[in-house]
């Protein structure tokens, strides 16, 4: 446990956060990507008067130096295993800088408000967040104890209405001049060649309700359109620093489809060798399926959709409004525009049967998908953090346990004990493969044999061109 008792300390910010660097963002984990999460946060903290630096200690070294000069220090948690890294380095910040002030913000935070305020964190900022944060960082370098909507803090100095912010900000291009070069992170694998990727938001939120996402408690159903000329302004950056290949990281790119069709028409026609990729649910594939010949021939080589399971009950209590034949007929169309979809999974929940799981296996065989499934896919648990839609929903009760609060997560135990074994052995054959930089399809081998999937899997098919991929696997 970090010692947070600062009721003896002045305050170690007021008329002190304007110097270079002393704000200091930090990005412990974003898939593999150039951090968004800092460089819209940078931007506006610029334009506000500040000289803040960034660090990401997926790419760099903690430099305890760096973080010994920092009065305020903003932690971004985008997804699970990102606050599970930043908890780490929250204490290693601590350790370098006893009085410097920790906030955590991103999706992550909010979720866990009450953990991180006990622990670790003197202020938790959520939702949209970008608003927040500056004035937050202002009030700080002020000596202004008033309360800011959005912003949670430790000293109890909250507004009426505690709920993350959901206000959008306008705000300036993303600032990646601070960042780690493009050649850091995570690259565009496509015929035997490796492009730099750069990596984007057309969107914020969802306005879907999937039970088990992360993004229903914060957003509530909600979702912000970021300006098509921001997007395009902030890609050309990207373009000029060598990028040849585009990540829409929207947690769903068609949740405005004339917002999403424009703005890859107007890609397009000005970077009309860039390609792209996208993430949709399968009900918007079916419902759009005319966007997809368009999208292929402006660039689109896949789409990621959380297929999630090819059960019916799983979907039904997951909510996700699509069934095992949308997935079918969703991989069709995509397969009609020559697009290839990469499908996410939830491959084990209280709800999944050996059989639910030997399935998928088949299924992903017989459509030739093995080099289309990153292999961590076949190990995803599912999570249940703080505030969860799950925690509301009578056929988790059976299973639920409680709050393990250090892991952000309820536990939970599934009603065959063989299922939880196999996660575990099916876990470190990923862990290994990943380790040792194996193939797809041997590890599918391995996962196929350990769930005792029935005949020999098959090899993957030598004619057939492996499928373009980001070089880092997408999961939570």
């Amino acid at each position: 446990m970090i010692s947070l008792d600062r009721a003896s300390t002045p305050n170690p910010t007021a008329g002190r956060l304007r110097a270079p660097g002393a704000v200091l963002l930090v990005s412990c984990y974003e898939l593999g990507r150039q951090p968004l999460g800092v460089a819209g946060p940078l931007a506006l903290l610029e334009a506000a008067g500040f000289a803040p630096a960034a660090l990401d200690v997926a790419v760099e070294a903690f430099d305890p130096a760096r973080a010994g000069c920092a009065r305020f220090v903003g932690i971004s948690v985008p997804m699970h295993t990102a606050l599970r890294l930043g908890v780490r380095i929250a204490a290693r910040i601590r350790e370098a800088n006893p009085g410097c002030y920790v906030c955590f913000y991103g999706l992550y935070a909010s979720l866990n408000a009450d953990y991180l305020l006990r622990e670790v964190a003197d202020s938790v900022v959520g939702g949209e967040y970008q608003g927040p944060l500056v004035e937050l960082v202002r009030a700080l370098e002020a000596g202004d104890p008033r309360p800011i909507f959005g912003v949670q803090r430790r000293d109890g100095l909250n507004p009426p209405d505690r709920s993350p912010s959901l206000r959008s900000t306008p705000a300036p291009l993303p600032e990646r001049r601070s960042l780690p070069a493009l050649e850091r992170y995570a690259r565009l694998e496509r015929d035997g060649r490796l492009e730099l990727a750069g990596y984007v938001e057309a969107s914020r939120g969802c306005k879907h309700m999937c039970r088990h996402c992360p993004i229903p408690p914060v957003y509530d159903g909600r979702f912000v359109v970021v300006p098509q000329a921001d997007v395009l302004a902030d890609i050309e950056r990207l373009v000029e620093a060598g990028a040849a290949h585009i990540t829409f990281g929207d947690p769903d790119f068609l949740n405005g489809p004339t917002h999403a069709r424009r703005l890859v028409r107007a890609l397009h026609h000005r970077f009309p060798r860039l390609t792209f990729d996208c993430t949709t649910k399968v009900e918007h594939i079916l419902k759009h399926a005319e966007l997809f010949p368009e999208f292929a021939e402006s660039g689109c080589l896949f789409i990621v959709s959380a297929v999630e399971s090819l059960s019916d009950t799983v979907l039904a209590h997951l909510d996700k409004g699509h069934t095992r034949a949308d997935v079918q007929q969703a991989l069709e169309i995509l397969r009609g525009a020559e697009i290839a979809l990469q499908p996410s999974l939830v491959s084990f929940t209280p709800w999944t049967t050996l059989d639910d799981y030997r399935d998928v296996l088949e299924w992903v065989a017989a459509e030739e998908l093995v080099h289309y499934v990153d292999p961590v896919q076949y190990s995803i648990r599912l999570l249940v953090p703080p505030g969860s839609l799950l925690l509301e929903s009578p056929a988790m009760t059976p299973y639920l346990g409680a709050l393990d609060a250090e892991a952000f997560s309820y536990r939970w135990a599934h009603p065959d004990p063989e299922m939880d074994a196999l996660h575990g052995r099916v876990s470190r054959v990923v862990e290994a493969a990943e380790r040792d930089g194996e193939d797809a399809a041997l590890t599918f081998q391995k996962i196929r044999a350990l769930a005792g999937a029935p005949g020999p899997a098959p090899e993957a098919p030598r004619a057939r061109r492996r499928p373009p991929r980001l070089t880092e696997a997408w999961f939570c």
